[in-house]
């Protein structure tokens, strides 16, 4: 949680966090400051004391929403720089932030790096800040990750913005099962009343559309495959893929807050009016194995359990599954699920090599997702639900929301 960040970073053997980029889509920014309009900005928070907002003036009154202290690049004339950087704008920016550190009396130590930029630029900065503040070592958060620890547990005010993201995603979610529920069966298509054939990328310019309204983004899109693709589990569909009766669809839809904020992610496969036995088989076996799953957690274990669990329970079923072979493309292919937060997938995680940061403890938010995939069967199967651990160790989905297969449309025998 952020009341453990200068902890963890004391852990790290971090004296300093630099996070760059726009205040918005941009994790450990949005995390840091609550997100806002701001287009460009550097935050620097030393150890044990409080974070500092560098921003463009033009962007102070959206600056000043995050309830920091903030300070305008102004301070710091752009053109006098570049005149002493003989014109270079690389070296004009290092001088820049030669004196935003020196002004914060950060003049050696460990700075982890974060946020959001052009991976070449980012190259050039830092090679040419590393070399001009040679007592400050500069290292990457993916190896000394004191904000990605932070951000294993949720805190309050967290939990209430993913769970309004689950009650917008239902939302959208029910829309869209009523809409194809309304529409006519023909030939075994759903059409449109002037007959001409639904398409995945009618549904999704409504979810879009619908998202939209509610105040949410949908920045990494949604899946909505069907048939062939369905059995293929990050297949986002074919847009112009018909929508037909009997076929298997996995809507799967991990929208955020609006500016990139917190995410949800869920889950559901579908019949359009009726389902084949083997579809239907498959469909209660993904659900047994998922309410097994849910009921099995526990506080203290690893999410790495529960996917060993998982593949056991498949194998049970007769089916495939990664744990007997790593490549399979058919049966259970992928992991039991992930974190979920300011990005769709963080820690923890559900594969081997991430230790104890994977051991389930109040606070941790994350999903759960079994399937069954047959691609050469022209079939998938998934169920997903996002779950959190309550401070007394108990396991509660966010929102509830069936998990009938089978979705009934009118003149369909």
């Amino acid at each position: 949680m952020k009341s453990e960040v200068d902890q963890l970073m004391q852990k790290h053997g971090i004296d300093a966090l630099l996070v760059t980029g726009p205040g918005q889509h941009n994790a450990p920014m949005v995390y840091l400051t609550g997100g806002g309009h701001i287009t460009k900005a550097d935050l620097i928070k030393k150890r044990g004391e409080a974070a500092v907002l560098f921003h463009h003036d033009m962007e102070r009154d959206e600056a000043a929403k995050s309830g920091l202290i903030t300070r305008s690049y102004k301070q710091y004339p752009w053109a006098d720089m570049l005149k002493a950087a003989g014109n270079d704008s690389l070296k004009a920016l290092i001088m820049r932030y030669q004196a935003m550190f020196a002004d914060l009396g950060l003049e050696g130590g460990r700075v982890a790096v974060y946020g959001k930029a052009d991976a070449g630029q980012a190259y050039d900065l830092f090679s040419g800040l590393q070399a001009a503040l040679p007592d400050v070592t500069f290292t990457g958060s993916s190896l000394v990750d004191a904000l990605g620890d932070a951000r294993v547990t949720k805190g309050e005010d967290e939990i209430k913005r993913i769970r309004k993201m689950g009650q917008v995603t239902v939302e959208v979610v029910s829309r869209v099962h009523d809409m194809l529920s309304s529409q006519i069966a023909k030939d075994e298509m759903l059409v449109h009343p002037d007959g001409a054939p639904w398409t995945i990328k009618d549904v999704k310019s409504k979810i879009n559309l619908w998202l939209a309204e509610l105040g949410a983004d949908n920045p990494e899109d949604s899946i909505f495959s069907i048939g062939r693709d369905a059995g293929v589990p990050h297949s986002s569909g074919n847009p112009e893929d018909i929508l037909r009766l009997g076929q298997t669809i996995i809507f799967d839809i991990f929208p955020c807050e609006a500016g990139g904020g917190y995410f949800y992610d869920f889950t559901r496969t579908w019949c359009l009016g009726y389902a084949a036995e083997e579809v239907l088989a498959a469909h209660e076996q993904v659900l047994k194995v998922f309410k097994t799953i849910i009921g099995e957690l526990t506080v203290g274990r690893s999410l790495i359990d529960f996917q060993k669990r998982t593949c056991e329970l498949f194998h049970e079923m007769g089916h495939p599954t990664i744990d007997i072979d790593l490549t399979a493309e058919s049966g259970y292919v992928h992991s039991i699920g992930h974190g979920l937060g300011l990005h769709v997938h963080e820690m923890p995680w559900a594969r081997e090599g991430e230790g104890k940061k994977n051991i389930l403890k109040p606070g941790m938010v994350f999903t759960v997702e079994p399937g069954l995939y047959y691609p050469e069967r022209g079939m998938g199967v998934r169920l997903e639900d996002t779950v959190w651990i309550t401070p007394e160790g108990e396991i509660e989905i966010f929102v509830d929301y069936p998990y009938d297969l089978i979705i009934p449309v009118k003149n369909h025998a």
